[in-house]
């Protein structure tokens, strides 16, 4: 059969066709959107699990921008007010008024891109011109979806980032804002290059959604960071900034708050300085975490500090701590170990309250733990607590921690210890920074506050800042104790204070003879001021009383409070002692022939 010859230019009419094919995509339309919208969702819940894994800035701000590349976009770039760096409640820039200072938190880009963003921890200031700036004012997404020339400019941070983009194949750009509970946190930023398709509107909703919920991540650390700023710094103002005058002793104090600021709050110490050089030393840690135990902490510091000032005995006052750990509405309780060292003779006297035991460290290095009684913690009720005394040999040291130090998920307790032996042990810094390094040598997870006290044993001088003398229990001990100052005080130089510390002491010696059973021993401190102390038997503190005129005695403290800078009275294990502080004279800084 002969095939029927086809006229020239007659062609099959294709609408038949066509007519099916846009028929067939109507019917599909539903379906394609149904699946688009499936992986829309799919894609932003995995967002909020690769997203906002930890409670830190900078990290969310990597998650964010690491997760939209290259899924997403061929570059982003996350940036943060430096209101929100600083945990402030509020962003500064309003929109109409004042300059955006952002900071650069995390870049992201395909590999071989090279865009030269703003380098990741550096400051950015955003002019009028940049669609940056208009994103911010705005609070509104930018969106450019196919770039020209003259919108390089007003989208890179610089001319020469500009050129970069150009050569790059930069052609579709998009800036959203991060905001959340109506607080703006910053913005991130987002371009196309190659031959990707540009962004569309689409694709501003997608990320829109996105940054919606990346921004409460960021906004929650922004809390999270706010809280631990908080805590920390209530923490270290109930702290104590300085270290007083230890004769005999270099102390060093190191504070690590934990990571968590749930944790922070409990730990504390304190160092006290005491009549005639003495130095108390104390460490604890309140049962319990956050503002309520910072709190406690604080109360339990200040009744510990007035306390010392009147009884220098650690045993006792740990017992009338437990006393007033009872009252504190909180009910809660604590550990403590208390220290008092002695120059004279270098001993410690410890008393624990349930708290992990010292460290002694020799002069060859050699460190032990002490065995020190471990009391009930203070607030559980049962007293009394039993002291130890132990002698310190010169360049020797005495540790003191919390139990932070011991805290970790991956090592034993055997272990921690056989660690902070080794640490103390080892040579320590002897510049301040003792406390840091037994801290980072130990290791650790830093789950909870860490306080480490370090105290070197020292002499005091090489002619003996420290004069003692026991005196005779009758009527001879005041003419024995005034020969004994003046004596001392032309060793020392200190000839213009001899009068009046020979009439402090026989108004000191004379109250123990009279009302304190008999006087102990006579004390003499050459320090940053000169301190005269007499000690005795008796249970009762002087007081100052009101003398009339016609009274022939009663005026001893009277004229002691006006001769000297400061005095007072504490009690001791064997009874008490009364003191007296003078000012050294300007002349008399260094020691005499």
């Amino acid at each position: 059969m002969r095939e029927r010859p086809r006229l020239r230019g007659a062609r099959r009419h294709p609408e038949p066709l066509y007519g099916r094919r846009r028929a067939l995509k109507a019917a599909l339309h539903p379906v394609t959107e149904a699946v688009r919208a499936r992986r829309r969702l799919a894609w932003l819940n995995e967002a909020g699990m690769r997203i906002g894994t930890t409670l830190d800035l900078r990290r969310t701000a990597e998650e964010l921008a690491g997760f939209t590349v290259p899924e997403l976009a061929d570059g982003c770039a996350v940036d943060l007010l430096e209101s929100v760096l600083r945990f402030q409640e509020v962003d500064r820039f309003d929109g109409a008024t004042g300059t955006p200072e952002l900071r650069a938190m995390a870049v992201s880009e395909i590999p071989g891109l090279n865009l030269a963003p703003d380098l990741v921890g550096e400051l950015s200031v955003y002019t009028a011109d940049r669609l940056v700036r208009t994103c911010l004012t705005t609070r509104k997404p930018v969106l450019v979806a196919r770039m020209r020339p003259s919108d390089f400019d007003a989208v890179a941070p610089s001319r020469k980032a500009a050129e970069v983009m150009r050569r790059a194949g930069v052609h579709s750009y998009l800036a959203v804002p991060l905001i959340a509970r109506g607080v703006l946190l910053g913005l991130a930023d987002f371009v196309r290059a190659g031959s990707r398709s540009p962004f569309t509107q689409a694709d501003v909703a997608l990320v829109m959604e996105l940054a919606s919920r990346a921004a409460l991540y960021i906004d929650n650390a922004r809390l999270y960071g706010r809280e631990h700023e908080h805590v920390v710094t209530l923490q270290r103002a109930l702290l104590p900034r300085s270290s007083p005058s230890t004769p005999g002793l270099d102390v060093s104090s190191f504070y690590d708050p934990a990571d968590d600021p749930a944790a922070v709050g409990g730990d504390w110490f304190d160092v006290v300085a005491l009549p005639s050089g003495r130095t108390a030393l104390m460490v604890g840690d309140v049962m319990g975490r956050g503002l309520a135990a910072a709190a406690t902490m604080g109360r339990l510091r200040t009744v510990a500090r007035t306390l010392m000032a009147l009884d220098i005995a650690p045993e006792r006052l740990l017992a009338r701590l437990d006393l007033a750990a009872r009252d504190l509405e909180e009910d809660q309780v604590a550990t403590c170990l208390c220290a008092v060292y002695d120059p004279h003779g270098g001993t410690f006297r410890i008393a624990s309250a349930g708290h992990p035991p010292p460290l002694l460290t020799g002069p060859d290095g050699t460190a032990s733990f002490l065995d020190v009684p471990a009391g009930a913690p203070l607030g559980a009720g049962v007293i009394p607590y039993d002291p130890v005394d132990c002698p310190v040999p010169e360049r020797g040291r005495l540790t003191l921690y919390t139990d932070g130090l011991l805290r970790s998920r991956t090592a034993g307790l055997d272990t921690l210890l056989d660690r902070l032996r080794e640490a103390v042990g080892g040579g320590v810094p002897g510049d301040g920074t003792a406390g840091r390094s037994i801290v980072e040598r130990v290791g650790g997870d830093r789950s909870d506050d860490t306080i480490v006290l370090v105290a070197g044993a020292r002499p005091l001088g090489p002619e003996g800042d420290v004069y003692v003398r026991t005196l005779p229990p009758d009527g001879k001990a005041a003419g024995q104790a005034r020969t004994a100052v003046r004596e001392q005080l032309v060793k020392w130089g200190l000839h213009d204070l001899v009068d009046t510390t020979e009439l402090v002491v026989s108004e000191l010696v004379g109250n123990a003879l009279r009302y304190g059973n008999a006087p102990g021993e006579l004390r003499l401190l050459r320090d940053e001021r000169l301190s005269v102390e007499v000690s005795d038997s008796g249970p009762d503190l002087p007081q100052i009383q009101h003398a009339d005129v016609s009274d022939e005695s009663g005026r001893g403290l009277q004229l002691i409070n006006m001769l000297c800078r400061r005095w007072g009275s504490c009690r001791t294990p064997e009874g008490k002692v009364v003191w007296a502080e003078q000012d050294l004279p300007v002349r008399a800084g260094t020691a005499g022939p």
